[in-house]
């Protein structure tokens, strides 16, 4: 594995970028059925790039919201910063420009050997090539306690929509020197640094306007990704407000009580004001329904056309997949959309796919002017995909670098979501 500069990686990616971006298709006068079911990053991105760059394919993207609001800096929504409002985007320009057929409906069935997908509506949609991006379904049931109800009292906030707004009013409402406790569920999870990220925004709106207030972290895990920024952001930012509990510490999460708002171990119970509980993780239902995911509760794909293994003619993206060292992310979703666009439009044209150039890029906020970030390319390596080239922020970095990347942070927000949603 090389590491690189963010100078050299930011010039080596954006010309395979533009390379990307601008492929050879044989154009022909028929015009393929494509569906993509679900409008997030990776299923929205895969409509509009695939539509944009063929006319090769009718493209049909069924997601059953009118608006998609964004997990991904939905942290600084919780401590204050952003409006949810900011965080929301709708599908009119992927509509009106983007020639993609929109329809807010909810697939509940799939059937691969007759090729068709049934709505909630009744209507059945015939497809040549379908692409599923299902995102993740939060299990609730690992953790003995934690039903629908809970939610309710101790949110996730782990989809963005209802759950982040309740959270945020707890917030608002705890009392100074109350204890807000958060849960981090094992490996895989969607955005791994994001856990860590909202404690330290949360502890930044607690530090102006509850500063006597606690934070407590009761993770799955040993280890976490960035551990070093954030636990020197912590000492820096927040001294004595946050308090990181490992797994070799606690035993692990065992129960829920959602009555008393306590989280239970084998080493005892912590009762807290606010309970943020992230749960475990897996590819969303409609995968699991359709037989498009493994043992892992995943689903498995060819890293070069996003093919799912499993059903032919089926295509994955996103936070479902088994993707090897790419993360659970918004660029990383993002990335493989678009390879898988250009793989379906290749395939229509009777060519082989080319490789794909992957990529996942991440600002992560330790304080409303400190964020660190990292720049990751990608490459298929014996049936997987595999880190190529690394760039991470440093400890050491210097205030006015951790401030710039705070401020890049925000207009990489805009562009991205500019890129998916037009």
């Amino acid at each position: 594995m090389k590491f690189w500069t963010r100078r050299e990686f930011g010039g080596w990616t954006g010309a395979a970028l533009l390379t990307a971006l601008h492929p050879q298709v044989v154009l022909s006068q028929a015009r393929a059925k494509v569906v993509v079911i679900g409008g997030g990053i990776g299923g929205t991105t895969v409509a509009r790039h695939l539509a944009a760059n063929t006319r090769m394919a009718a493209v049909t993207l069924v997601e059953p919201s009118e608006h998609y609001t964004t997990c991904f800096f939905s942290n600084l929504y919780l401590a204050g910063l952003r409006s949810f409002q900011s965080l929301t985007h709708g599908y009119g320009t992927l509509s009106q420009r983007n020639n993609v057929a929109v329809v807010h409906d909810s697939a509940t069935a799939i059937d691969p050997a007759a090729k068709t997908v049934k709505l909630q509506s009744g209507v059945e949609l015939p497809y040549d090539r379908l692409v599923v991006a299902p995102g993740i379904e939060l299990r609730g049931d690992v953790l003995a306690g934690y039903d629908d109800a809970a939610m309710q009292v101790m949110p996730h906030a782990w989809k963005a929509g209802p759950q982040t707004k309740l959270l945020r009013r707890q917030l608002r409402g705890m009392e100074d020197g109350g204890v807000f406790l958060l849960v981090v569920p094992p490996d895989p999870i969607r955005c791994p640094p994001a856990p860590y990220e909202r404690v330290s925004l949360i502890a930044s709106y607690f530090r102006q306007h509850k500063p006597r207030a606690k934070i407590l972290i009761l993770d799955a895990k040993d280890t976490f990704p960035g551990q070093n920024l954030f636990e020197d952001a912590w000492k820096r930012h927040y001294p004595g407000m946050v308090e990181w509990l490992p797994a070799q510490f606690t035993g692990g999460v065992e129960a829920i009580d959602a009555t008393t708002r306590s989280v239970k171990t084998p080493g005892g119970a912590f009762a807290a004001d606010v309970a943020n509980v992230i749960p475990a993780q897996m590819a969303g239902q409609l995968a699991q329904r359709t037989g498009l995911t493994d043992q892992s509760g995943w689903c498995p794909v060819d890293p070069i056309t996003f093919e799912s293994t499993l059903q032919p003619d089926i295509y994955l993206v996103g936070d479902a997949i088994s993707a090897g060292d790419m993360p659970k992310s918004a660029f990383a979703a993002n990335s493989q959309a678009k390879a898988c666009a250009f793989a379906i439009a290749a395939s229509l044209a009777g060519d082989p796919p080319a490789a794909p150039h992957l990529f996942n890029t991440c600002y992560t906020f330790l304080a409303p002017d400190d964020a660190w970030s990292n720049a990751i390319s990608f490459k298929p390596i014996g049936g997987t995909i595999r880190t190529a080239h690394l760039f991470v922020s440093k400890v050491e970095d210097s205030v006015e670098v951790r401030r710039k990347n705070a401020r890049e942070a925000e207009s990489w927000y805009d562009a991205f979501t500019h890129d998916v949603f037009g």
